[in-house]
């Protein structure tokens, strides 16, 4: 599953970058560098931003290519922020052959995004995952801590609603 680059402006903070620039620093001569400081990069800034890829890249001295390469193939980097309200589909094999592709339209279609996306006012993100472990319970989807099993589309709606705050 191809990562989605965020369409939501980048709003770093000078502290932020204070901060990044800190950690390329203690980083800059050790081999394989990239790797921990992407880790310590999302940790600031909870995703990896082209701007912050950027920076990491020029810090280290490393191609760009290199630092989106390392981005995009390990899964626990993000491209895109983290809403209020992260929601994960499982699109494992249990959960898809008993509709979490169509739980996934539902909840594209009630959020305006697509799977990797971040709503404009932050507050819901949509991730599609390979497997949340609760194949018992397919077709899953999680917010935040909250696990909802057994699901149809039509139940999204009401689900979301307890979300509106």
């Amino acid at each position: 599953m191809q990562k989605k680059i965020s369409s939501i402006p980048f709003a770093g903070t000078p502290e932020q970058e204070a901060e990044l620039k800190a950690v390329i620093a203690k980083h800059i001569d050790d081999p394989g560098a990239v790797m921990p400081v992407l880790q310590e990069a999302q940790e600031i800034y909870g995703y990896l931003p082209i701007e912050v890829q950027t920076m990491v890249a020029e810090g280290l001295n490393v191609p760009l290519e290199e630092v989106y390469g390392v981005s995009t193939f390990y899964s626990q980097f993000a491209l895109s922020p983290k809403g209020k309200y992260n929601i994960s589909v499982c699109m494992g094999t249990a959960c898809y052959v008993k509709g979490s592709g169509e739980v996934l339209d539902k909840l594209s279609e009630c959020l305006g995004i697509e799977a990797e996306e971040c709503t404009l006012d932050g507050k819901f993100s949509l991730t599609a995952c390979r497997c949340i472990g609760a194949c018992g319970l397919a077709p899953v989807i999680t917010i935040n801590d909250d696990v909802y099993g057994r699901l149809t589309a039509d139940m999204i709606p009401e689900i979301l609603e307890k979300y509106k705050d």
